[in-house]
């Protein structure tokens, strides 16, 4: 079979990989659909562990059913978590599944930009999704994102009446934007580099949408009745944004670093005066099995557009071309990768 294997951002080469082989508990996934995540180019994060075949935003169908597997069968149309959690140990037990030892040691094999990938026991046991016949695989893509957004607003308390300040306009920040509105927010900022982006933000329903060169706490307070935002989400990794986030928000509110700088970089944290204002700086990581089942059903139910999210839908041959354009940041939102077409 062909797979996409990555080296860095400009050398991913196509290769023949040998069909995945299942045995008892597993299935054979023939992969219809696979985003590319904007954590699969950042390369202090990936070239590391290179090269590999990466995805893990993988919808298909299931071809072949390995032996004791009841549940699943030939044909059904699903979407794989590539990471699942034990469910048994203290992490898991105290809500923090993503922290979960096994959740970061399973994955599927190869990643999602492959024509197919086989789904071990345990992914089977407690990472596949049925998904709706209404639902494309192209949508059902957008399952893992969406699901690691709506971990971040659980996390941080998003709620009616907040103002909610959002730094990055990709995908994230899109997401992000979408699942605040519909949980009854007052006002939502947005901001970004990307001209485009702030014009996109602003049709997904950005009150105001501001360019980050600007003076976004002066500007904040001017839309926001004099005061700073009560959540703010960083959805990006630039050492900016993070330390803008510490200047943007208000007395008793909290910081989401739902992206983060590379290990290297060091955010300087005013901690007398947060300590003083009752600041609270977080973090959320990935989406566990609640989280994924939540997402499916707000894309179900539409209450999260993502289909307007996709801006390209290629083939293998021309995953170089997706992870550049996913890169450079331009004019693109969500690309796809279709093993198959």
């Amino acid at each position: 079979m062909r797979a996409a294997m990555y080296y860095n951002n400009r050398d991913i080469r196509l290769v023949e990989l040998p069909k995945p082989k299942i045995g008892p508990g597993e299935l054979l996934m023939k992969v219809m659909a696979c985003g590319i995540c904007g954590s699969d180019v950042l390369e202090w994060y990936r070239v590391p562990k290179a090269p590999r075949v990466l995805g893990h935003e993988a919808t298909g169908i299931v071809t072949e059913v390995g032996e004791g597997v009841d549940r699943y069968k030939v044909g059904d149309r699903i979407f794989v978590s590539h990471h699942v959690p034990c469910g048994k140990c203290r992490y898991c037990l105290r809500g923090h599944h993503t922290a979960c030892e096994t959740l970061h040691r399973t994955n599927y094999d190869p990643g999602g930009f492959s024509e197919y990938i086989r789904v071990p026991r345990i992914n089977v046991e407690q990472g596949v999704y049925l998904l709706p016949d209404d639902l494309s695989f192209e949508d059902g893509t957008f399952i893992e994102p969406l699901g690691c957004v709506a971990r971040g607003q659980r996390l941080a308390n998003v709620q009616e009446g907040d103002t909610v300040l959002i730094l990055g306009s990709g995908v994230s920040g899109l997401l992000h934007l979408q699942l605040a509105r519909s949980r009854g927010v007052e006002r939502i900022i947005t901001t970004d580099i990307n001209g485009y982006r702030l014009g996109v933000a602003k049709k997904f329903g950005a009150d105001v949408a501001i360019h980050a060169s600007e003076n976004v706490p002066e500007r904040l307070r001017q839309f926001n009745d004099g005061r700073l935002a009560d959540k703010v989400i960083v959805c990006t990794g630039a050492k900016s944004a993070s330390e803008q986030a510490l200047r943007c928000v208000d007395r008793g509110g909290t910081i989401l670093f739902f992206a983060v700088p590379g290990p290297d970089t060091s955010v300087p944290l005013p901690i007398a005066d947060f300590w003083r204002n009752e600041i609270t700086i977080m973090t959320s990581y990935g989406a566990g099995p609640s989280d994924l089942k939540e997402a499916l059903k707000l894309i179900e139910n539409r209450v999260v557009n993502v289909r307007d999210l996709i801006t390209h839908q290629l083939s293998l041959d021309e995953v170089g071309l997706g992870f550049d354009l996913v890169a450079r940041a331009g004019e693109s939102l969500k690309v796809i990768i279709k093993p198959h077409k």
